[in-house]
């Protein structure tokens, strides 16, 4: 468990979160559910309804299709962005290699902070662009 002043601090070296008001990274920060998982399990799967994004606190969790692995998150990372804001299925698969502690933001709680400070939006476009950059780079070197 996160004290307080942990949780913020955690929070605002967040990629996602860089940049923004100490305000209102406070009041992110406090509305975040701490989640717990074992090793091997599956946060998420492939075709679940996502409404939630998570952030790695400890551990680390790998996302994955089938045994297709796509990419691993460590601490400080996020996942799960994608079904927040497209209202689609998981299009992969979320399971811990060891075991993690995790921030959950709900799309309810990830909406109303857009509304109020819309870099957080931003933020998170540029970290999912990054990576679909990687997915690419690591695409085009099996070619």
């Amino acid at each position: 468990m996160l004290t307080s002043v942990d949780r913020l601090l955690f929070v605002r070296r967040v990629p996602i979160f860089k940049e923004l008001r100490d305000d209102f990274v406070v009041r992110l920060a406090s509305v975040m559910d701490e989640q717990s998982f074992p090793s091997n399990y599956a946060i998420f799967k492939e075709g679940d309804e996502g409404r939630s994004l998570y952030i790695v606190v400890a551990g680390t969790v790998k996302v994955h299709i089938g045994s297709q692995q796509l990419a691993v998150f460590p601490k400080g990372e996020s996942f799960g962005e994608m079904s927040v804001f497209d209202a689609e299925p998981r299009s992969a698969s979320a399971t811990t290699l060891e075991p993690c502690e995790c921030l959950e933001l709900t799309q309810e709680q990830l909406y109303n902070a857009i509304e109020e400070t819309p870099e957080i939006a931003v933020n998170i476009i540029g970290v999912l662009s990054r990576r679909i950059r990687e997915l690419n780079e690591r695409i085009n070197e099996r070619t």
